[in-house]
């Protein structure tokens, strides 16, 4: 599960990745992930939560500054209403959660991974000399299949999208 962008700020996540990411394990787009595994046969469950959470409106993310991730660079994110979004589903699907999707979560867009440290830091070095804190549209949720290496898209729920009769639309990507 996935925090969707706006495309301005997609588009500059993914320039950047296409960059600095390994060619060879670049498999998909930038992303903000909220959950790394959730169980298959509970589809339907997923869904359901997901299409409730996207009833709330669209909200501005916060990039705050760049995080060295040992062998790769991610751009960190804030706001306090991605947090509460992940809170509610993370309550609920405790029993199904990994051991990594129950830690303390820290959003952020990996832009570089699977490189050695010193060009870890040297990316991140010349990153944060430009650097400007700045707010980023959060537009909707994702879900995804993961598929051995690539992922597929499985369906976006955009924030505020009700259907006639108030019903949520998710939009499926199958």
């Amino acid at each position: 599960m996935t925090l969707l962008l706006d495309p301005e700020a997609q588009e500059r996540f993914d320039r950047l990745r296409a960059a600095h990411f390994p060619a060879e394990r670049n498999h998909l787009s930038a992303h903000v992930t909220l959950f790394h595994a959730l169980p298959g046969d509970r589809a339907d469950a997923v869904a359901a939560d997901l299409a409730d959470a996207a009833r709330r409106p669209g909200f501005d993310v916060a990039v705050t500054g760049l995080r060295l991730l040992g062998r790769g660079v991610a751009y960190t994110l804030e706001a306090p209403e991605l947090t509460a979004l992940r809170g509610g589903p993370a309550a609920g699907w405790e029993p199904w959660l990994t051991p990594q999707d129950r830690q303390r979560h820290a959003p952020h867009v990996t832009v570089q991974n699977k490189v050695e440290p010193a060009v870890a830091r040297a990316l991140r070095d010349r990153l944060a000399a430009g650097f400007v804190p700045h707010r980023v549209g959060a537009r909707g949720l994702g879900l995804w299949r993961y598929l051995g290496g690539p992922w597929a898209p499985v369906a976006e729920y955009p924030f505020g999208l009700l259907a006639p009769g108030g019903d949520e639309q998710a939009r499926p990507d199958r």
